[in-house]
């Protein structure tokens, strides 16, 4: 694969991570369930929370999550994408609202009929807030 078009893959898997963050903010749980693979396995570990297992059991985390009465405004910082083959991964901070980043995440993609899906979303909090604002994502050849 050549620059460009490593470039140009990385900069959609950053689109997919994007619609995972546009989802959350909107409490879109539609949008939420076409984030996530259908076909391949899935799982989830949100902060504070045992790890899920099954597209089931991580959309029905996410549909509760999104019904929350005060909304999250969760936000990427910081995203970089890592690409090997059919497999892509991202690693970036997310912070709520206003606030610094406090989390650190990992969303970890597969292309799934041409379009990259998330099969793994992991948050853990950071020992301190990061007190960067908001950076565009980016890919880690564009660096």
């Amino acid at each position: 694969m050549s620059v460009e078009e490593r470039v140009a893959a990385e900069r959609l898997v950053l689109a997919a991570n994007e619609a995972f963050y546009e989802a959350f903010r909107a409490g879109d749980y539609q949008a939420m369930c076409r984030v996530w693979a259908e076909r391949a396995p899935v799982a989830c570990a949100h902060p504070g929370m045992e790890a899920l297992s099954g597209r089931a059991s991580v959309l029905e985390s996410w549909s509760q999550l999104l019904r929350q009465t005060s909304p999250l405004r969760m936000r990427c910082q910081g995203a970089s994408a890592h690409l090997f083959g059919d497999f892509a991964f991202v690693t970036c901070y997310e912070a709520n609202g206003d606030e610094p980043a406090h989390l650190c995440a990992t969303n970890v993609f597969v292309l799934e009929d041409g379009q990259w899906k998330m099969v793994h979303h992991h948050a853990g909090p950071l020992s301190a807030p990061r007190p960067e604002r908001w950076a565009p994502a980016r890919s880690r050849l564009m660096n």
